[in-house]
C-alpha cells in the first residue's frame, strides 16, 4: 500500500530532522520542495498550535496530500518569551540564521546566567488529503541561552542552545543525541502512534495531478 506523507516544509534542515526521525518507519516522505505550484501560506496565527494548524491544512488541501506541519521556535525567559512564534522571522524578513543569533545575543547582552533561562517549543499538526485537521501534537526542551555560538551543526538557534543536562550546545552535540531529545524529536515521537496506526489502515497517496 503506498503511503507518502508531505512534511509542510522548503527548509533542508528541518526535512533532514524529521526524515532521520521517521526513516526507521519507511513511511515516504515528501517536502514542498517537490511542489513548485504550491503558494506560501501566510503564519497568522498567535501560537504555535494555530499557525501549525494553518499550514497543515493549507498544504493538504493545495497538494491533495496527508500533511504534517509544525510551527516551533524558541522562548527565551528574560524577553517574555521572545522570540517565540516570531522565531523564523526574528531580525527581519530574510535575516539569515546568524543575524538572528545576533539579535538575540544583543537583546541577551546584559542578562547574566540566572535570566538565559529557554525552551525549543514545538506544536505539529497533521491534516488529512482534504485539508481537514486530525490531530495536534507538543514537544519542548528545556535549556538555556549561550553567550556566544558554539558549535557548526543543526540550523537556526541550535549554536546557542544548550539544552538541560548537557555542557554542549545543539551547535556541537551529536545528531543523534538531538535527535531523542529535541523539541522536534519529542512531537514526532508523541505523534508516532497515530501517523503508524492511520498509515497502516488508509492508502494516503497524493494527488498526482497536483505535483
Amino acid at each position: 500500500m503506498p503511503t507518502e506523507l508531505l512534511i509542510a516544509t522548503r527548509n533542508p534542515g528541518k526535512v533532514r530532522e524529521v526524515e532521520s526521525l521517521l526513516e526507521e518507519y519507511h513511511l515516504k516522505l515528501r517536502s514542498l520542495a517537490e511542489f513548485s505550484a504550491a503558494c506560501e501560506v501566510e503564519e497568522t496565527g498567535a501560537t504555535f498550535a494555530e499557525n501549525a494548524a494553518i499550514k497543515a491544512q493549507a498544504y493538504a488541501a493545495q497538494t491533495g496530500c496527508w500533511t504534517l506541519a509544525d510551527d516551533s521556535g524558541l522562548e527565551v525567559d528574560a524577553l517574555d518569551g521572545a522570540p517565540g512564534v516570531h522565531s523564523a522571522r526574528y531580525g527581519g524578513a530574510g535575516a539569515s540564521d546568524a543575524a538572528r543569533v545576533e539579535r538575540l545575543l544583543e537583546a541577551l547582552s546584559s542578562t547574566g546566567d540566572a535570566g538565559r533561562r529557554a525552551r525549543f517549543v514545538c506544536v505539529i499538526a497533521i491534516a488529512d488529503a482534504k485539508g481537514k485537521l486530525v490531530n495536534r501534537f507538543i514537544g519542548s526542551c528545556e535549556g538555556r541561552i549561550a553567550h556566544a555560538p558554539r558549535g557548526t551543526g543543526g540550523f537556526g538557534y541550535d549554536p546557542v542552545f544548550v539544552p538541560e543536562g548537557y555542557k554542549q550546545s545543539f551547535g556541537e552535540l551529536p545528531s543523534e543525541v538531538k535527535q531523542n531529545i529535541s523539541h522536534r524529536a519529542r512531537a514526532l515521537k508523541a505523534a508516532l502512534p497515530f501517523l503508524l496506526e492511520h498509515f497502516r489502515s488508509a492508502s494516503l497517496t497524493c494527488d498526482e495531478t497536483d505535483r
